[in-house]
């Protein structure tokens, strides 16, 4: 294995580890996703080699070649991109967890096509927490409806939300749009047991994120470079 592998995994899990102390938290309430989409099976197969076992992927066609090339390693497979109506079944069977659902129409879907021998699909609401026009994620004030759906759900569960914020320069800017974020996600787990995960915070933004109250970031660059080609 590669040292350089080991070095930026270690960094990562540092200042994960740093954030959660700087304000006070314990570092295993906040879990990392390995973001790995664009990425070859073979740099998964060395994360895991390091310990990680939950990966985030964003495109349907290359998430499953990469899931059936793993499927001798017990992993945990995060869906993290837009969803299209026609990618809805290959998501719903192939993934264990959904972080970007944000309309009534995809719910109906996960759940209509969720397969009857696995669990529950994990689901989080994507919220588009700074209303900009280019940027997927349902509005804060359509969390509720979207929420009730999907806890209405058997094979689906509701876990909680995800954003991914507009870039802000220096750590003030960025805590001020998590602690609102933060403030919906309790808003949602008053409203919902099970209610557990928070998805925010990227390679530029975790330590912002962690000090705001995320239970889990989500980085890729940090940990395999600089993305390659689809």
């Amino acid at each position: 294995m590669n040292p350089k592998h080991q070095e930026k995994f270690d960094q990562v899990i540092e200042r994960m580890t740093a954030a959660c102390r700087a304000c006070g938290r314990n570092p295993g309430d906040v879990r990392l996703l390995a973001v790995s989409k664009t990425h070859p099976a073979e740099a998964v197969r060395t994360l895991y080699a390091l310990g990680q076992r939950a990966f985030g992927e964003s495109y349907v066609d290359e998430a499953v070649q990469k899931i059936d090339a793993l499927g001798d390693l017990e992993l945990e497979w995060h869906y993290i991109g837009p969803i299209q109506s026609n990618k809805t079944r290959q998501i719903s069977a192939r993934f264990d967890w959904v972080q970007s659902v944000d309309r009534l129409k995809i719910v109906r879907r996960l759940a209509d096509q969720r397969p009857a021998d696995r669990p529950p699909l994990n689901v989080l609401i994507q919220v588009n927490i700074d209303d900009e026009p280019q940027k997927a994620g349902c509005r804060s004030d359509e969390v509720d409806p979207l929420a009730a759906e999907i806890a209405a759900r058997d094979n689906l569960r509701l876990r909680g939300l995800m954003a991914i914020p507009a870039p802000r320069e220096g750590a003030s800017a960025q805590q001020q749009v998590f602690d609102r974020l933060f403030a919906l996600y309790r808003h949602l787990q008053s409203g919902h047991t099970g209610v557990d995960t928070l998805s925010a915070g990227m390679t530029a933004d975790l330590e912002a994120a962690i000090a705001a109250g995320s239970t889990m970031v989500r980085v890729g660059t940090a940990l395999f470079g600089a993305r390659t080609t689809v």
